[in-house]
């Protein structure tokens, strides 16, 4: 990872720790991040150096973003994996060097940052996790102080700022505090979006040896349901490793196992969820926002009758919701993508099939305890099983091919890949769809094929996968 190219991908800045993602990156990082914070702090407003901001001072969450005075504020949160301590105090060095505050939050998941980041009216926030990614990786995602990732313009000024940035900072750097009670405001959070009772339940929750060991059991228990955790310690050298959200078949097991009523597994930095009922069946994204859209459409309570997906989302979502007046909009793949549409849109629910879901109205960022709590809503209100909500989703047959693919930013300028996918386009053509991508976080090209014939679908993404990987492997 050097700057020779966009160093931001689809979320924030990642690679291998140690290899691409090294201590003097996440420094300079630190320091192009607060630099541009001054330099939009001056733009601004004169700063008032003689008045420190009180870090205990929560702003209400609807207020609109206010200007304190005082240098700015950056919190930053982190995931248990093995390499964050490093990449953490590198990144936070690099921070205080360019004169900004640090709040620093430890194990954090990624969607109480977002919520902290506006409680402590902090000018930016940074997340030091891989997601769902090996353990090997790591990354930076940086929030603003709306609580919502930076746009596409943000990171391109803090590029700019990184590749230019001057070689001293301030004579007196900045300092860092540690914020121990922002666990606490995150739970206190969850709890007003929790239902005031549950039915009986027996609960498996897979908290994928994350950020969310810290707060899923607890919150659930509360709540009365019987649970039982699974990979609930946080710990660094297991963190998603053959669990966790992208490991579903792991909790489905488990759920059939032990009689469970459903089963609620999280990723690493617990900004998604999967979901499996008591019968097996796989409740992901797209079921999530069929549910809760179909819900809101019946209730007219769905602002301008639409939710908003991704184009990874299957078209059994897309049917169901026009079959009863709704109307599905696709983002480009990335959570903060989605959002862009939501806004754009005035749409209130939208989130990915992986997991990533928004409640436009609670929170910008996506966030699998809430989502999960969520449900738990929806299951009270509707008097439902989990197992009856979302069934209006028939998938249409999806094959989803990861490649490997070294030069996988040569992928839209390679003809014989492009006049393939236009092929194998055509020949879909009313039946099914074909999307192509390189993934924004690892060295791979995604390869997805949608037909109503799921042999059909499977022969059309073995075939370009296989182009793809004798032209881009290496």
């Amino acid at each position: 990872m050097t700057m020779k190219g966009k160093m931001f991908g689809t979320d924030g800045v990642r690679g291998v720790a140690n290899y691409d993602l090294t201590a003097g990156l996440a420094l300079q990082l630190g320091r192009a991040l607060g630099f541009s914070l001054q330099e939009r702090d001056e733009l601004d407003s004169p700063r008032q150096l003689d008045s420190p901001r009180q870090l205990d001072s929560p702003r209400q969450l609807d207020s609109p973003r206010q200007r304190v005075p005082g240098k700015p504020l950056v919190l930053v949160g982190k995931d248990p994996r093995l390499s964050s301590d490093m990449i953490e105090q590198a990144f936070c060095a690099g921070l205080l060097s360019s004169g900004v505050r640090v709040g620093l939050l430890g194990i954090i998941t990624t969607p109480a940052l977002s919520i902290l980041v506006k409680e402590y009216r902090a000018q930016a926030g940074a997340m030091i996790s891989a997601s769902h990614n090996p353990i090997d990786d790591n990354g930076i995602k940086i929030f603003g102080a709306d609580g919502c990732k930076l746009s596409d313009p943000e990171e391109s000024r803090i590029e700019q700022v990184f590749a230019s940035q001057p070689l001293e900072g301030p004579r007196f750097p900045a300092s860092y505090e540690i914020l121990s009670e922002g666990a606490e405001r995150y739970r206190a959070f969850l709890q007003r979006f929790s239902p005031p009772r549950i039915p009986p339940l027996r609960l498996v929750l897979d908290c994928a040896w994350g950020s969310t060991s810290l707060f899923a059991p607890e919150i659930f228990r509360r709540l009365g349901a019987e649970v039982e955790a699974l990979h609930s310690v946080p710990d660094g050298q297991r963190i998603n490793v053959h669990c966790g959200a992208t490991r579903p078949e792991v909790l489905k097991e488990a759920v059939k196992r032990r009689g469970a009523d459903l089963g609620f597994t999280f990723d690493g930095d617990g900004d998604r969820l999967m979901a499996v009922d008591r019968t097996g069946r796989l409740v992901d994204g797209d079921v999530v926002l069929c549910a809760y859209g179909l819900q809101r459409l019946r209730k007219g309570a769905l602002p301008g009758q639409v939710v908003v997906g991704t184009v990874m989302s299957n078209m059994g979502l897309e049917l169901a919701l026009a079959k009863e007046g709704g109307k599905l909009l696709r983002a480009k793949v990335g959570d903060r993508y989605v959002l862009e549409k939501m806004k754009a849109s005035g749409a209130v629910i939208g989130g990915e099939q992986s997991g990533h879901v928004i409640f436009s109205e609670i929170s910008l960022a996506g966030d699998g305890i809430l989502t999960a709590l969520m449900l738990l809503n929806l299951i009270v209100e509707t008097g439902r099983d989990l197992s009856e909500l979302g069934c209006e989703l028939v998938h249409v047959p999806q094959v989803l091919l990861n490649v490997r693919a070294e030069r996988k930013e040569f992928l839209e300028q390679d003809q014989p890949v492009q006049e393939a996918i236009a092929e194998a386009e055509q020949r879909l053509a009313g039946r099914g769809r074909v999307l192509v991508r390189s993934s924004g976080t690892e060295k791979l090209v995604r390869v997805m094929v949608e037909a109503m014939d799921e042999g059909e679908a499977l022969h059309e993404a073995k075939e370009l996968a296989g182009l793809i990987e004798d032209r881009l492997a290496g």
